[in-house]
């Protein structure tokens, strides 16, 4: 039995692509936790991963040639699912079933965004925790950027507090695309920029909706209209340019998924009062980078906020000639001219702040502000949006549908 509080928690990761690695140097800023075990399926990217564990000074961290041999190490307390959505599933099987047995010592995981790519993969991934026995926090990010966390706490105790509650959220997150194939795969991935983004947009904008200490299911969603298109990568050009990048699995000529989504959700406080979610995701915006918008807006007051709007910005003439990167900012698309920087981009985009919370909460035996409940809750809404899209009309909640639905683009043979 695991005595609580630990005074330090031992953290094991599931994956070691781009966001493993954001991850890891968003753990520098976090105290009470070491990395001291990881496990892909590819040998070389693990021994990159423990090189990268030893330089940030995170622990003893081994590389564990199976998932069986990571979740029975005696030396891991907590996981974090980082590997791609098709496989989290699986994993969590592959978890539950260790922890039944009684092999190893883990007591708590935590899993990337989005939980699943269905409603019934999701409502399987909280009963095999639950039934584990396990405490489960759910990696969104975005709740936790601090412009998020600070503008939420001066809109709640200033203005709300004195002229009543926001109601209308509006996010919108847009870059050029994903960086790994099984992204743009509507199978493997779950669908496409929808599945990818919006989660992002519809979990933060109920976070800034919901009231500070209230649960999130305090607010009930009403309906949802969701529109998806493909406006960029169908193109015969660039669907070309895709298969080139990618390889032969990655065919936008006939098997696209959408690079565009807006949705709209209606919600309803515990008061009755009516709110908004107004919400858009695009693998087709072609700026400096990646870009997220947020808005809250009530009686007599906004939010605005914008990821590109830096402090920070460089100038570089034609004369600096470089090599492609994203070492100023997230999905770089220019190495000239004016450039906004992100000088701390896993703090700024929530991930230092988001790892300090799950790992002070399990260690302590706390549940996280976010769960793999909430995790369920946004792939609800997800798959309402992909199927109003589908069906063309405003879907109303409760939706029972949704239990079995998979979007179009990810139904295998469609």
């Amino acid at each position: 039995m695991t005595t609580l509080p630990k005074q330090t928690l031992r953290v094991g990761f599931v994956g070691t692509g781009f966001i493993a690695h954001f991850h890891l140097k968003s753990l520098i800023g976090v105290r009470n936790v070491e990395v001291t075990g990881v496990y892909s399926r590819n040998p070389e990217n693990r021994a990159r991963f423990v090189s990268e564990v030893e330089a940030l000074d995170l622990g003893e961290c081994r590389a564990h040639e199976s998932l069986e041999s990571l979740l029975s190490a005696g030396d891991v307390d907590a996981v974090w699912i980082l590997s791609p959505n098709y496989t989290r599933l699986d994993v969590m099987r592959t978890l539950h079933r260790e922890i039944k047995a009684g092999r190893g010592k883990i007591f708590a995981v935590a899993c990337e965004k989005p939980l699943a790519r269905t409603v019934a993969e999701a409502r399987e991934m909280l009963h095999l925790a639950e039934d584990a026995g396990l405490n489960h926090g759910y990696l969104e990010n975005q709740v936790f950027c601090t412009p998020v966390l600070r503008g939420k706490e001066i809109i709640w105790r200033r203005a709300a507090s004195t002229t009543g509650r926001p109601y209308l959220a509006r996010a919108a997150e847009e870059h050029a695309g994903p960086h790994e194939p099984w992204f743009w795969q509507g199978d493997k991935q779950g669908g496409g920029v929808l599945s990818d983004m919006m989660c992002h947009s519809v979990e933060v904008a109920r976070h800034l909706l919901t009231a500070p200490g209230a649960p999130r299911n305090s607010l009930k969603v009403k309906s949802v209209n969701g529109t998806v298109a493909n406006l960029k990568w169908t193109r015969a050009g660039y669907a070309d340019e895709l298969r080139r990048r990618f390889g032969e699995d990655v065919d936008y000529r006939r098997r696209p998924s959408e690079d565009f989504a807006r949705a709209t959700a209606a919600l309803e406080d515990e008061e009755g009062n009516e709110l908004m979610i107004e919400a858009t995701t695009s693998w087709a915006y072609v700026g400096a980078g990646l870009r997220i918008q947020l808005e809250l807006l009530g009686p007599e007051y906004a939010l605005e906020y914008n990821s590109l709007g830096t402090g920070l910005k460089i100038f570089l003439s034609r004369a600096v000639q470089g090599t492609e990167g994203e070492d100023l900012v997230e999905k770089q698309n220019a190495e000239q001219g004016l450039m906004p920087v992100l000088e701390d981009e896993a703090g700024v985009y929530g991930y230092t702040d988001e790892n300090r919370h799950m790992v002070e909460c399990f260690r302590k035996g706390i549940k996280p502000l976010e769960t793999f409940e909430d995790g369920l809750a946004v792939v609800e809404i997800l798959m309402g949006l992909y199927r109003s899209a589908e069906i063309g009309a405003t879907l109303h909640f409760p939706a029972p549908e949704l239990e079995d639905y998979v979007p179009v683009v990810a139904r295998t043979g469609a």
